[in-house]
């Protein structure tokens, strides 16, 4: 008797089905007991089958690589469904489906696979089309298609190829779907798990495109070679308001061709944003940079979109960070969600690319030596010192176990203080004596390093709360005779990034020249991935 019932129950186990669909629990050649409990199951939630799921893989190879986390979910919610809730699409699977439509505005330009598929299917729900088991495992195998290249994009390796070496963010995707699952809309804005930059160029991207689709943005001709000041007229200067207009730099259009202060004001904040020297002239230069086409400065939104997608998330959090953004030659040290000093930086030459990548800020050295590294001794200074004998007594250096060192002063080429975050690129910020240099536009003259214009400035509020550090002695370290070394009481986050767009909390978005050109890199790397 107890056989009999055995076999019925198993009968009428095997004739239930997934989403009222015609796939059964089990295989008449394997039937586990995991596989009874799951289908006795008294929930309401549609049950999930984990045959189906090696079929529905076999049937879509080109979704085989999602097939390990489709399955560790699966068995992680009991094989219960994910995206349908009493036969209805749920909220998240709404919006993941609008989000797949509409990937573009995450500038992303991919192939979907089996989009057609997936296309009907929703067609079909709209139609009151009962959901079935491979309508869900499609989307379900779309998430993690969604997040990889939304939340992670091009792998590790691709980004280690493009120079990038701050480590990345480490997701896991699998766990982060029961967090969407208690609030959908998370799927659309998470600041806990992307860069806020990311979000910020987003909306600058819809922006823009707005822009592209008025089909204003026509060529500035400048007839005059030389600069035009405040007062000047000329059809360029109604030309140029018209795009300072588009760009949202100017509320109205005058259509005036006569340059005037409301104008200047927003030519001003035009170059502020563009690393242009700042003045009230209408220039050449200016013009070249107003003629950028709409298309490029779209594609470099996109570009910068992708490399905040490299960015740890935790960097949003950071208390206490310091960020050096190598295009715009800046330096910002943050604390307490402020901006306690922002200073002007010299980066490494293009045959000297200061190296990006992240570390932690322990040392402050006053009145340093400078090891003179043994590429510039043999390159630099032993030509140097053939031409001239007393070139090291001239130039305050020495010899020191073999190699050269420049003794502490101040016409020592790291200045009077330095700022170390150990690390396997000899990278550090430090002071220098060329202080014209931060009067350059484009300022990459060093060999690697990091020249600050306010060194003395970054070290005071390094040191200000610390007790072992009262102003006198603060004043006195960096004139000694000897180099001082002290270790911070605690370590602090230093990132060498480089974004050629950027979205400032007040400026809106600034764009900067790609003096290493690693934005063409870039391209060929987003071209492979479609």
């Amino acid at each position: 008797m107890r056989t009999v019932l055995l076999c019925f129950a198993l009968f009428l186990c095997g004739r239930l089905l997934s989403f009222n669909g015609r796939v059964d629990c089990f295989s008449s050649s394997s039937i586990k007991c995991k596989r009874l409990e799951i289908c006795a199951s008294q929930s309401t939630d549609p049950i999930i089958d984990s045959i189906a799921m090696r079929q529905f893989f076999s049937k879509h190879p080109k979704l085989k690589n999602y097939e390990s986390e489709v399955t560790a979910v699966y068995r992680k919610r009991e094989f219960r469904s994910i995206w349908f809730e009493s036969n209805k699409l749920s909220e998240l699977g709404d919006l993941l489906h609008k989000s797949l439509n509409n990937l573009s505005a995450d500038g992303l330009e991919l192939n979907v696979p089996y989009h057609e598929e997936l296309k009907s299917a929703f067609t079909r729900l709209q139609e009151d089309f009962n959901p079935n088991a491979e309508i869900e495992f499609l989307m379900t195998s779309m998430y993690f298609f969604y997040t990889q290249h939304v939340f992670l994009g091009i792998d590790d390796k691709s980004t280690a190829d493009l120079g990038w070496h701050i480590p990345r963010k480490k997701v896991s995707f699998v766990s982060y779907l029961d967090t969407l699952v208690r609030n959908p809309t998370l799927l659309l804005r998470d600041e806990t798990k992307m860069f806020q930059q990311y979000y910020d160029l987003k909306d600058a991207l819809a922006k823009y495109r707005a822009i592209e689709g008025k089909g204003k943005w026509q060529p500035i001709v400048m007839t005059k070679s030389k600069s035009m000041g405040v007062g000047a007229s000329s059809s360029a200067v109604m030309q140029i308001r018209e795009r300072l207009w588009l760009l949202g730099y100017l509320k109205l259009n005058t259509k005036s061709d006569k340059y005037d202060k409301e104008m200047a004001s927003a030519i001003w904040k035009y170059k502020k944003n563009t690393g242009i020297i700042v003045n009230d002239s209408i220039t050449p230069r200016l013009v070249a940079s107003l003629n950028i086409p709409i298309a490029d400065r779209i594609r470099t939104i996109i570009f910068n979109m992708e490399r905040c997608r490299w960015i740890p998330s935790d960097f949003n959090q950071a208390n206490e960070y310091i960020f050096i953004n190598i295009p715009s030659f800046q330096m910002n040290y943050f604390k307490d969600g402020k901006t306690l000093l922002n200073s002007k930086v010299v980066v490494g030459k293009v045959m000297n690319q200061t190296v990006i990548f992240s570390g932690m800020l322990q040392y402050v050295v006053f009145s340093p030596y400078w090891n003179v590294p043994k590429s510039i001794i043999e390159k630099e200074i032993k030509p140097a010192m053939k031409k001239n004998k007393n070139y090291l007594v001239q130039h305050n250096m020495e010899w020191n176990e073999g190699n050269i060192r420049q003794k502490p002063g101040p016409k020592n080429s790291l200045g009077l203080v330095k700022f170390l975050f150990p690390n396997s690129n000899s990278i550090y910020l430090h002071d220098t004596p060329s202080k014209s240099l931060f009067k350059e536009e484009k300022r990459a003259f060093s060999h690697g390093c990091i020249r600050l214009e306010k060194p003395v400035e970054l070290a005071y509020l390094l040191l200000k709360d610390d007790k072992n550090w009262p102003m006198e002695k603060f004043n006195s370290a960096f004139h000694s005779k000897k180099e001082i070394w002290y270790t911070l009481k605690r370590k602090i986050p230093v990132y060498i990034g480089y974004f050629t767009a950027w979205v400032g909390p007040e400026d809106g978005i600034q764009f900067y020249d790609d003096i290493y050109a690693r934005d063409e890199c870039l391209i060929e790397f987003l071209y492979d991935r479609k």
